[in-house]
């Protein structure tokens, strides 16, 4: 076929120019050809030379982005301008197919137009970048060319009388308007930036956040493209390949994302409702006005961007309608096209009978609907997080104004304010994600419906209605699904706490052999867990099978109704295939439907949350009195002028009393009313300015009251409190003080009674945000003795301390709260009560160093609530305070003289606190010991770091190759972990999952190829039925009734394997949780001691909570969903493989960029999911730190700095959030777009092979069906694979718990053997013992022999780290006895099983470890002592009177922990329970260091007298208490130093006990 520009017939019109060349549509083409040169000839030098040259300009940096005027504008008309050229050509082809020879001109003008418009888009973009508009002149000249030649076409057409029947009259129209607006806009380009035709150009700047190098979220700013396509992702998620994404990587978040513009935004929508007079709006109406005021307009984009998706999404059922339509044409001949200007015109429908112009069309809209989706997507998550920032911005807010009587009166606690911002601002997140679906879903079902009703009439109705009638069945499901989550999370909170006090008190429990008494409580609570997570299993198969089921069941329905209802039901291909796509469609608003309404009611119950916390009371901002203050407290004609109600008491006028009222600091007159107990009342106080005031007075009787309504956090009911400047204006004739009334109240260092500590350093915690001054540091730190606590710490003072950090103890954390005090630099100190929990040492130190010392040079204005009263000789002023009021004022000597009584009463208590202080000094102080503590938990926390550090200096020396090792490793997939999980399902259930799931997709294949077989034979009995040799007597129908039997069984089939699947797959879960905790339970408890003292409490935690909830209710469902979405996607190709084996070929290349696009993907999807949990702790624990110190955060005055910090945290968590939403958009609109290429590839390759070798029609639909099926399945595949693979990451720390190697429980002797009294007589035999913590450690007893004999008291001592407490484990094995033996009455320990062994002995720990449970189950978890046994006990005890009056008594409930007993009734129970067991040895580890001189009397009495014939070993730290025992062992470094009597020790002279001794008086 010869080939030229106009065609080669012979007598060609084509070149018939006698009635003028304008008239020859041949030239008419070849003159719209001109302009495009135009534009390739000049811009392609440019774009190749100038930006080719300059490497640098193509990897442009952002900085440089700017966009012109109707940037976005230019964008959409070019996309629109070459899906006209696209149209146009394949115009041109179609219309080119009925004449002989090949006419170029129809479609080659069209393909120049094409490139032309892609390189103008193309020159445009990088003439954007580089900001360098004069070379926008050459598009301007394009437009005006392209515009005018398109016009005299056009108008040419018009003269001919062509008119809009013709297609391609319809596009040139087209394009003329297209190029018209480009060329419009480029005019206004010119305007906007003067760049020509103007003498001064208009200087513009890229917007700020581009200028911010820190600044790498991009999507607002990048072009139109981009946006979409999220190319400028690219380079984030393959650079996460080469290293993991940190909080530096990700950058800032740009400034209209910031939590702090979110919240100005709402803040405004918020006051734009207030009315000026009348009632102020409050409640959930008036938050979901503010929300939809300031967030509803990005809303409303992304529901209109849904609208498009989902009605774009109907074309793919109509186009397959259309393609297979066109193939089961009996006759494919079309009448010929007209001819005009000597060339062919076909019109629109001709067009579009076109099986491959639909194709084309398909795949176009497949594009289109891809991308809009995901914008949608995007848009409305991207509202979701920025309303989220503002909402926690706005809660914040509100708690640094909030009162805080409403949190000391219950009426609030931390933990319901930090669900508001962990749950409640999450819920409104999700409402805002699901919103568009609202709108969405009946869009999408009214116009489904509507196209079935097309396609398959009255039938199609009834296919609806068995969905329909689903719907409310799916609703109930959800709801019971909720309700079952719910009563498993009660169980399983339950199932923690007593798993938290198992692992606290592990060692306690391992000392009396009550571990499984423990462990067997925690599985009871764990099978009432499962029971409830079966009914959630049971629910969500339901619901995974109805989504299964409800498709085929409509199918099946509605097709056997269309062929019963009428004989001649026109089931072709074309419309049994387009109705199979279109109940796909339906079906998928069901599924959402549940979700959205469940996130809806939540979302209504968050902000009925959240209203009411906004209206809750807040302090006043202190008003300033307008009247003049005495701050001279005379009974002045003054107080007239003051808001006071009547002052209650007469004060003493003092002749000295001017030069105190000068120097008044504060005065405070005011009636406060504090916490509903009592309030204080009228009170007239005056702290003088630079001096020490002491508030004393008995518990309870408003010293704290009075400093918090000092600083303003009491509800005034009158009065008011003035602070005064240095300023004053005096006047003798009214003998009072004004005080200047113009000024707010400045920074107060405040120490709060219950020390509050920031999460931080220690360092941090003391200078608390003020700059470091190195002197005074040391200063403080050496008035609060914190030097020696500091050492002991691993990091020094930069160890964090606090919740995440290393757990102070009460004294420790009291003085750094005083330091941070001391180290500010205000005028105004508050002390309330600083030596609550230090002892006399300690106060003492702290007194005179601190506060006389430094507060007293600095002449600083200090006020100190104390109930240490030999301390009032140092005050200025003092303070008594009795039910609220005050008793009495003024220095000593005052009271001294005006209240004899108090004074005398004052003197009684001070000389027993000096006694107390003689005392203590004799015993090791209890700071010592809290340092003790804190040195044996640095010390199993070194081990575990230096074991940590070796591996890591281990991989550090292999270099380079293990970094590229650990990066390969986070490519690939936990496969162990996978095989793992499944193996734990056991040999059963195994098989069946798989089987059951292969079976399901074999069969789903099988009903739409038997649907396939039959369709087709419907047509090709019609074509039989049209043929002439069909006479009447012969049957040419066919009959339907056995094509539907099959495929009738196949769909019922089929729904009964959706069942099986879906409660496989839970059912698989289900076992391998419980399998998985069973085990991880059972290794804990036999673990040994080492792995509770190297790992940190939180992390073994962590496994029972966070990974337990994973593997029972996450992982299931997203293996289901993996599976289902792999198996399908693999099925739909296998289909079209087999219909269309050419696709193969082309599959190649797709599959191979599918494997880059997830594995880049699951590595940046795997960090920024862990980014977004890590960003979120700080977040969390920043509230709650916030709500306990609010009082300390409003009287440093230092609320700005804090909500600084919170807007820090905000905006690090929603910068992850909104790059995780980023890569899953990416993610899915690339794997969209290869859904969209197998959907062309495989349309082409069916029609082209069903005209050439007459593929059945029924397959063609079948492969079409199945093309779009996959574009679908494709990203949930990746997605599932992602998520399973951070999910399986528990099942992996778990499973290394698992590895952990269990104590030797199995003794030479069985229990039986064991005589049945053993130890009777209580004879300890020790040889040559070396005892060690672990097998690659220092041993910390050395050749140890000692002898004790039956009924003997022991005493050990010596220095700290000696080896004492190690000595008595090794009686339980609880250390590594690696040489030498215990002999105790004549059997060796090491031969007994160890439960029968540890049950034999008692001890007594240090720390008293009690349960939450009865005081029975305390003393007896075994069940085995009498009510006469315990009550027996208890008296031992001297705790007989104190549990009678207890409610219940023996069955009186413990608090977690005892709290509800002091600590030294607790030490006391421990006693009680060592005494139940009335075993012949027992061994008191330091078990009085906690308690006070008189308990520990008594309790030494009580094992002198109770224990009398039974052998006791005490391991001593106050020396004093083991001078009466028959034996004493002195220790130094794991060895026995002096093994003899006490008499015989302290009468030698160089003996290190009677040095010990001395040392103690």
């Amino acid at each position: 076929m010869s080939l030229s520009f106009c065609g080669s017939e012979n007598n060609s019109a084509a070149y018939n120019v006698d009635s003028g060349v304008l008239n020859n549509g041949c030239f008419l083409d070849a003159l719209t050809v001109v302009p495009h040169v135009f534009l390739l000839f000049i811009t392609f030098p440019i774009l190749f030379i100038g930006w080719g040259s300059q490497s640098s300009k193509v990897h442009i940096h952002h900085s440089t982005w700017l966009h012109f005027p109707g940037h976005n504008l230019r964008w959409v008309l070019t996309f629109i301008l070459l899906f006209v050229l696209v149209c146009e050509i394949a115009e041109g082809i179609v219309s080119d197919g009925f004449t002989q020879s090949l006419h170029l001109h129809l479609y080659m003008p069209a393909c120049l137009a094409f490139m032309a418009a892609i390189t103008s888009i193309v020159y445009y973009h990088n003439i954007e970048t580089s900001n360098f508009p004069k070379l926008l002149l050459t598009l301007l000249i394009y437009w005006i060319l392209a515009f005018i030649t398109k016009t005299i076409k056009f108008a040419k057409y018009t003269e001919h009388g062509i008119g809009p029947r013709q297609l391609r009259f319809c596009l040139t129209g087209l394009l003329v308007a297209l190029y018209g607006l480009l060329l419009a806009l480029e005019i206004n380009v010119i305007l906007g930036r003067r760049y020509v035709c103007f003498t001064h150009p208009t200087e513009v700047k890229p917007p700020e956040d581009l200028q911010d190098l820190g600044v790498r979220f991009l999507q607002p700013f990048v072009n139109l493209l981009s946006k979409g396509t999220y190319w400028w992702m690219n380079t984030f998620i393959t650079a996460a390949h080469r290293r993991p994404i940190d909080l530096k990587v990700i950058g800032k978040l740009p400034i209209a994302m910031r939590a702090l513009t979110n919240y100005l935004k709402l803040r405004k929508a918020f006051e734009a409702q207030k009315r000026p007079d009348g009632p102020q709006p409050h409640g959930p109406r008036w938050i979901w006005r503010a929300l939809r005021q300031a967030f509803g307009k990005p809303l409303i984009l992304s529901i209109t961007f849904r609208f498009l998706a989902d009605l774009l999404g109907f074309v793919g059922p109509l186009c397959i309608s259309g393609i297979v339509h066109h193939i089961s044409k009996e006759n494919h001949t079309i009448q010929p096209p007209v001819r005009w200007l000597g060339i062919y015109f076909i019109s629109s429908e001709e067009f579009l009978a076109n099986a491959y112009v639909l194709a084309v069309l398909l795949f176009f809209a497949l594009l289109l609907q891809r991308t809009f989706l995901q914008a949608s997507y995007y848009a409305a998550i991207q509202t979701g997080i920025n309303l989220r920032g503002a909402m926690q911005t706005k809660i914040y807010n509100k708690i640094m104004r909030l009162c805080t009587s409403n949190m000391s009166m219950g009426e609030m606690t931390v933990g319901q304010i930090c669900n508001l911002v962990a749950i409640d601002t999450n819920q409104l997140m999700w409402f805002f994600f699901l919103c568009p679906n609202l709108w969405a879903m009946p869009v999408q079902i009214i116009v489904g419906v509507i196209l079935l009703y097309y396609l398959l009439g009255i039938s199609a109705l009834i296919g609806a209605t068995v969905i329909a009638i689903l719907a409310p069945v799916q609703y109930f499901v959800a709801t019971k699904l909720s309700k079952a989550q719910k009563s498993t999370l009660e169980y399983s909170s339950e199932r923690l706490k007593k798993t938290n006090e198992l692992l606290r008190g592990i060692k306690l429990l391992k000392l009396y052999a009550w571990e499984h008494i423990f462990c067997s409580s925690v599985e009871e609570t764990r099978d009432k867990e499962l029971t409830s997570l079966k009914a959630f299993a049971l629910y969500t198969s339901v619901s995974i099978f109805m989504n299964a089921a409800i498709p085929i069941a409509a199918v099946l329905t509605t097709f056997v109704v269309h062929v019963h209802l009428s004989d001649d039901a026109d089931l072709s291909p074309a419309v049994a295939f387009a109705s199979l796509s279109l109940f796909h469609i339906l079906v998928t608003p069901l599924f959402l439907l549940s979700s959205v309404v469940r996130s809806t009611v939540k979302a209504l119950v968050s902000v009925q949350k959240l209203g009411e916390f906004f209206s809750s009371d807040e302090i006043g901002e202190e008003q300033e009195p307008k009247a003049t203050i005495p701050a001279g407290c005379t009974n002045h004609s003054n107080y007239q002028a003051l808001p006071l109600k009547v002052v209650n008491r007469k004060y003493p006028v003092r002749e000295d009393w001017n030069s105190y009222g000068l120097q008044s600091d504060v005065c405070t007159h005011m009636y406060v009313s504090a916490v509903a107990t009592f309030t204080c009342v009228h009170l007239r106080v005056c702290f003088p300015l630079g001096q020490l005031t002491m508030i004393v007075g008995q518990v309870g009787c408003g010293k704290s009251s009075l400093l918090l309504a000092a600083l303003g956090e009491m509800q005034r009911m009158s009065g008011s409190v003035t602070w005064n400047s240095m300023t004053f204006s005096y006047s003798y004739s009214a003998e009072t003080l004004l005080c200047s009334p113009d000024r707010k109240r400045g920074p107060v260092a405040y120490a709060s009674q219950k020390p509050w500590l920031l999460n931080t350093s220690v360092v941090e915690n003391i200078t608390f945000e003020m700059p470091l001054i190195k002197q005074r540091y040391k200063a403080v730190i050496e008035a609060c003795s914190l030097q020696p606590d500091i050492d002991i710490l691993p990091q020094g003072d930069q160890t964090d301390i606090g919740e995440r950090g290393i757990i102070l103890s009460g004294g420790q954390r009291q003085r750094i709260s005083v330091a941070r005090a001391l180290y500010q630099t205000t005028n105004v100190v508050f002390l309330d009560d600083p030596f609550s929990a230090l002892d006399i040492h300690l106060s003492d130190h702290l007194m005179q160093e601190g506060i006389l010392k430094l507060l007293r040079e600095e002449k600083r204005t200090v006020v100190l609530v104390t109930h240490k009263l030999q301390y009032l000789p140092h005050a200025d002023w003092i303070i008594a305070m009795k039910d609220g009021t005050i008793q009495t004022e003024g220095t000593l000597k005052d009271v001294q003289n005006s209240e004899p009584e108090l004074f005398a009463h004052w003197k009684a208590l001070m000389h027993r606190q000096d006694q107390e202080f003689q005392k203590e000094t004799v015993a090791e102080s209890a700071t010592v010991l809290e340092r003790k503590n804190l040195r044996r938990a640095m010390y199993s926390r070194e081990a575990l770091k230096t074991e940590e550090e070796e591996e890591e200096e281990s991989a550090e020396s292999e270099g380079e190759d293990s970094l590229s090792q650990a990066m390969r490793r986070r490519t690939t997939i936990p496969w162990r972990s996978c095989g793992r999980y499944l193996g734990s399902a056991g040999l059963l259930l195994l098989p069946l999952l798989l089987l059951s799931q292969m079976l399901k997709h074999s069969l789903m294949v099988a009903i739409d190829v038997w649907l396939a077989h039959w369709t087709s034979d419907v047509i090709r009995a019609k074509i039989d039925a049209a043929r002439p040799n069909c006479t009447l007597g012969q049957d040419c129908g066919l009959s339907h009734s056995s094509y539907l039997l099959v495929f009738s069984v196949l769909c019922c089939l089929g729904i009964v394997l959706c069942l099986v699947t879906s409660v496989a797959v839970e059912w698989t879960g289900l076992r391998v949780a419980k399998e998985l905790h069973h085990n991880m339970l059972k290794n804990i408890i036999v673990a040994p001691m080492r792995l509770f003292e190297t790992t940190p409490l939180g992390s073994l935690l962590n496994r029972f909570s966070a990974d337990t909830n994973t593997v029972d209710q996450h992982i299931p469902a997203t293996l289901e969903c993996l599976i289902r979405s792999t198996l399908l996607c693999v099925s739909a190709l296998g289909v079209i493989s087999y219909v269309t084996p050419v696709f193969l070929i082309a599959l190649t290349p797709l599959a191979i960029a599918c494997y880059f696009i997830q594995k880049y993907f699951r590595v940046a999807s795997k960090d920024l999911q862990q980014l977004e949990d890590s960003t979120q702790l700080p977040l969390l624990s920043h509230f709650s730190e916030t709500v306990e110190g609010l009082t300390t955060i409003r009287a440093f005055r230092y609320e700005a700095r804090f909500r600084q910090r919170l807007l820090e945290f905000t905006d690090a968590n929603n910068v992850a959030s909104l790059f995780l939403t980023a890569a899953n958009r990416w993610l899915e609109v690339r794997m969209e777009y290869i859904g969209a290429c197998i959907v062309l590839i495989a349309a082409v390759a069916s029609i082209t092979s069903s005209l050439c070798s007459y593929l059945s029609t029924g397959l063609v639909g079948l492969g079409l069906t199945y093309a779009l099926m996959v574009s679908n399945y494709l990203n949930w595949m990746v997605r599932n694979l992602a998520d399973m693979e951070v999910q399986l990451g528990a099942v992996k720390r778990i499973n290394s718990l698992l590895k952990t190697e269990p104590e030797n429980y199995e003794g030479l002797l069985s229990a039986s053997q064991v005589p049945e009294g053993w130890p009777q007589r209580g004879e300890i035999q020790i040889q040559n013992l070396s005892v060690r913590y672990d097998s690659s450690l220092k041993p910390v007893l050395k050749h140890v022999n000692a002898h004790v004999r039956p009924g003997q008291k022991v005493g050990i001592c010596g220095r700290t780290g000696s080896g004492k407490s190690s000595f008595s484990l090794a009686f339980f094995r609880m250390v590594d006895t690696f040489e030498g033996r215990i002999i105790i009455d004549d059997i060796d320990i090491a031969k007994l099983p160890l439960q029968t062994l540890r049950s034999r002995f008692s001890i007594i720990l240090q720390d008293p470890i009690l349960f939450s449970g009865t005081i029975r189950f305390n003393l007896d978890p075994e069940m085995k002592a009498t009510d006469s046994m315990l009550w027996e006990a208890l008296e031992i005890a001297q705790l007989k009177p104190v549990v009678k009056t207890l409610p219940g008594g023996l069955d009186a409930i413990l608090t977690e922990g005892g709290e509800n007993f002091s600590q030294g009734q607790r030490q006391l129970f421990c006693l009680a329970r060592a005494f139940v067991r009335k075993s012949s040895i027992l061994i008191m580890d330091e078990a009085t260091a906690s308690i006070d001189m008189a308990t520990e009397s008594i309790l030494q009495r009580v094992v002198m007298t109770a224990f009398a014939d039974r052998t006791v070993v005490t391991i001593a730290h106050r020396v004093h208490t083991i001078l009466n025992a028959d034996l004493v062992i002195v220790m130094k470094r794991g060895v026995i130093l002096e093994y003899d009597k006490p008499e015989v020790l302290l009468g030698a002279d160089d003996s290190v006990f009677a040095s010990f001794v001395r040392a103690d008086k």
